[in-house]
């Protein structure tokens, strides 16, 4: 997912996104943990989105105190 993708998505949207990729995080562990995960570096790139969208939530916020 990109950066951009994400900027163009309003609140209710990133807080929906951001539960289904800490439900897919949880699954990805869960795989992984039971050696039946197929593509390792998945959990990398979803810990990655989460953090995209959590920084766009973050300037939201910033956003909206000033």
């Amino acid at each position: 997912m990109k950066a951009t993708e994400i900027r163009e998505m309003n609140a209710a949207e990133l807080n929906q996104k951001l539960s289904d990729l800490k439900a897919e995080l949880f699954n990805l562990r869960f795989q992984h943990a039971i050696n039946q995960l197929e593509n390792p570096m998945r959990i990398k790139a979803v810990k990655k989105d989460i953090a995209r969208i959590k920084t766009v939530m973050h300037a939201l916020d910033a956003k909206k105190a000033q």
